[in-house]
């Protein structure tokens, strides 16, 4: 039986962080191991560029940080594909023919693009480039026939958006070439938007309230210790609120039962721990620490495989060249389809000049 087609990505404008790993690597680890699905993971330096023109070091500097921080989660250039977006002809191509087939009010309409253009204060300043993202992504996702995309809820309306040009792509055309994608969301609730340290609702390399994947002992530590809680939970005595506090939205996400019976035996489980804290009784300080021994205890060997990887930057420009050189024979059978169904494929249309004979 054919496998289905996963496409996912990062814009490598620095390492990745927890809320990459709860939106989406943490599921793209668990599609690649069930061996049922084909897996391309794509380094987004175009989509990066769009916001990042006047600093393409930044991008430069950062495309092996991102690829180690796939291996360091688990992702194996033996199961999945991975590839620089720059280095796929198509990815240029198929956004040209999709940029007809959307106006300019439906981009303006996209929530996720409005809430990026408010976050970055661009305001009519925006970048052309940055504008027709959606776009972008449409093309990064059909031009390898992508069935399944992992994505966290932010992304949601940029996928949507891709469907709809796939369905007019092939009502216009006439055709079935694209395939309308789907969403995979994290399995648990509190992964779908992790929440940035400081209680922001995102969590964002931009605004600093970030656990990378690399951060070591001692930066996890001083990070947790200083998260934001709840503000109306002054003193020990006084009711809490777990709803919308950031250290039981990280508990929520990461914390398992096991775990409380290794690093705090007082509660069996999280829920009772929620109940105590609500009622009163219980400090941050004593949710903090235990937060700090779960996390370290998760990040440890994802550091400790970082470190290995790191020791060989050869092998991680292999795996690049050898899945980019994948990902290009992929896409241009894609954009071959899609030019003949438009009907622009001259050179290879064996009907084109009989058109023109009487």
């Amino acid at each position: 039986m054919e496998k289905k087609i996963i496409l996912t990505g990062d814009r490598p404008t620095g390492a990745l962080h927890l809320g990459h790993y709860v939106g989406s690597l943490k599921k793209r680890v668990e599609l690649q191991n069930t061996g049922e699905y084909k897996q391309f993971v794509m380094i987004a330096d175009l989509q990066a560029l769009t916001d990042n023109a006047e600093n393409p070091e930044k991008i430069r500097n950062n495309i092996l940080e991102v690829m180690l921080d796939y291996l360091a989660v688990g992702l194996d250039p033996e199961k999945t594909t991975f590839f620089v977006q720059s280095h796929i002809p198509a990815l240029y191509e198929l956004p040209m023919y999709y940029s007809n087939l959307v106006t300019m009010s439906r981009l303006e309409r996209n929530p996720t693009i409005k809430n990026e253009i408010k976050m970055r204060n661009f305001e009519r300043s925006i970048p052309v480039g940055f504008m027709t993202y959606p776009i972008s992504q449409a093309a990064d996702i059909t031009a390898f026939k992508a069935k399944y995309v992992p994505v966290g809820e932010d992304q949601l309306p940029m996928l949507e958006q891709a469907r709809e040009i796939v369905a007019s792509f092939n009502r216009i055309y006439k055709c079935e070439i694209l395939v309308e994608p789907e969403a995979v969301l994290p399995d648990n609730s509190s992964c779908n938007r992790l929440v940035g340290t400081d209680g922001n609702t995102k969590m964002s390399k931009s605004l600093g309230n970030c656990i990378y994947l690399k951060d070591d002992e001692k930066s996890v530590k001083e990070k947790i210790m200083s998260m934001f809680t709840d503000p109306l939970h002054i003193n020990v005595s006084d009711l809490g609120h777990t709803e919308n506090n950031p250290v039981f939205i990280y508990l929520d996400a990461f914390s398992k039962t096991e775990d409380f019976a290794k690093f705090l035996p007082d509660y069996k489980d999280l829920d009772e721990m929620k109940a105590h804290y609500e009622r009163g009784g219980l400090g941050d300080m004593k949710c903090k620490k235990l937060l700090n021994s779960i996390m370290q205890e998760f990040l440890r060997p994802i550091r400790e495989r970082r470190e290995k990887f790191e020791q060989d930057k050869g092998y991680l420009m292999d795996i690049l060249r050898k899945g980019t050189e994948e990902a290009v024979e992929v896409s241009n059978k894609t954009v071959s389809e899609v030019r003949n169904a438009i009907g622009i494929d001259y050179f290879n249309d064996s009907t084109f000049l009989d058109k023109f004979v009487k």
